[in-house]
């Protein structure tokens, strides 16, 4: 699990795919000397997490980093599953959800901790 603080850049619109397949991508920037934009998303009832959360909301991201590969390239996915914003949280009940998509990507959360980056 990783957290990122920052201000909200864009929130786009809705993305639904031909598979019935929704995902929703927004911006935030950080709050450093040397701000970064960095983009996440919300995929299918996570979308719902966006819901109340306006442009210039200061918010703190919990996520998950996602890689894969498709016909020999290899992409990068920053999944959002709670967003907390100013100083309340926009959801909860999400604790689960950690443990439920590292088992299914066959490690666990400790497996993130140990990444280099």
């Amino acid at each position: 699990m990783y957290e990122m603080e920052g201000k909200v850049k864009v929130i786009e619109d809705t993305q639904t795919f031909g598979s019935g397949f929704q995902k929703r991508e927004f911006v935030v920037t950080s709050e450093e000397k040397f701000p970064q934009d960095v983009k996440f998303e919300c995929t299918k009832e996570k979308i719902e997490l966006l819901e109340k959360v306006r442009t210039g909301d200061h918010v703190k991201v919990s996520f998950n980093i996602r890689g894969n590969e498709y016909k020999g390239r290899y992409f990068v996915n920053l999944q959002a599953w709670r967003i907390e914003n100013g100083g309340g949280e926009v959801s909860s009940d999400l604790a689960n959800v950690t443990n439920e998509s590292s088992a299914s990507s066959g490690g666990n959360a400790d497996d993130l901790e140990d990444s280099p980056f």
